[in-house]
């Protein structure tokens, strides 16, 4: 075959779509199955990802490797695939700070791996012109990937300089975007508590229409996904302390978004459980919030 394959590790409702991209644009995707949930069976069946028995396997078949997995699980998931013994060009894609993604270069040190760092932006990509894919590392590996998926609904933009700058600029975006939706639960807990929330969500709704605050339903997408968030923010925490900046926003941002662990990947959650857990246990005495919100 003209070109060896690509994989990816693993594809969860992120990764399945940005594997989805590289099929369409013409690659051979494969994936790992052990271990991995019915749901992301599903997925990888659907989008034409071709099954392989073990990692060993999957690193020699593939001169590619892309990592789309859970912040907290990245650096053991590089060790994984360097005692595989992969040889090409590892691209992880994860929400890392620019100090993890010198522990899983170092991880493969000496070896025959060219490490890029990507930083995705966005939702899982289905359209183009939403989710952006940065890159930044060796020249030629970068060039690589980028063409993988140029013409794609991930989009490939290419940052000069060394690993490391394209996880902090998805880790500074992330900042901004996701702890808004601690903050606006915060705010609606608060607001809950001194019996004006459904004040604030017709006030929020008319001023503030497009944010997690002024759209319950918006807010209430946060709690699925919570359980990856939460170790998203310790990162960018990592990375603010680094940077010599104050850690104190993803830190209490981490905290919400551990009260929520227990909704990890329910899609049925609503705004007003979100916020009902964030008044259980206080000591004030507040509200134990409602069980919904009106819609807008």
């Amino acid at each position: 075959m003209g070109r060896r394959d690509v994989g990816i590790l693993h594809p969860g409702s992120m990764g399945a779509q940005v594997a989805a991209q590289a099929v369409a644009a013409g690659a051979t995707l494969r994936w790992l199955p052990q271990g991995r949930s019915e749901a992301t069976r599903e997925r990888a069946g659907d989008i034409g990802l071709r099954p392989v028995a073990d990692l060993r396997e999957l690193a020699g078949a593939c001169e590619i490797l892309l990592s789309v997995c859970p912040p907290a699980a990245a650096l053991d998931v590089a060790a994984q695939v360097a005692d595989a013994g992969f040889r090409g060009v590892y691209v992880d894609a994860n929400a890392v700070g620019p100090e993890r993604m010198a522990e899983i270069t170092d991880v493969f040190a000496g070896g025959a791996v060219t490490v890029v760092d990507g930083g995705i932006t966005g939702p899982p990509p289905r359209e183009p012109g939403r989710t952006r894919l940065y890159l930044c590392g060796d020249d030629a590996a970068v060039a690589r990937v980028r063409d993988l998926f140029e013409g794609t609904a991930l989009t490939p933009f290419v940052l000069p300089g060394p690993v490391g700058r394209a996880s902090a600029l998805k880790l500074a975006f992330a900042a901004y975007n996701k702890i808004s939706y601690a903050l606006a639960a915060q705010a609606c807990a608060l607001a809950d508590g001194h019996g004006v929330l459904d004040e604030l969500v017709d006030l929020a709704g008319h001023l503030l229409p497009d944010t997690p605050l002024g759209t319950p339903e918006h807010l209430a997408t946060a709690g699925a996904r919570a359980w990856r968030w939460e170790p998203e923010m310790r990162e960018i925490a990592g990375a603010c302390r680094a940077a010599g900046v104050s850690a104190a926003f993803a830190e209490a941002a981490a905290a919400t978004f551990g009260r929520w662990e227990a909704h990890k990947d329910d899609q049925a959650v609503t705004a007003g459980e979100l916020i009902a857990d964030l008044g259980r246990g206080t000591s004030s005495g507040t509200s134990p919030g409602r069980k919904g919100l009106p819609s807008r």
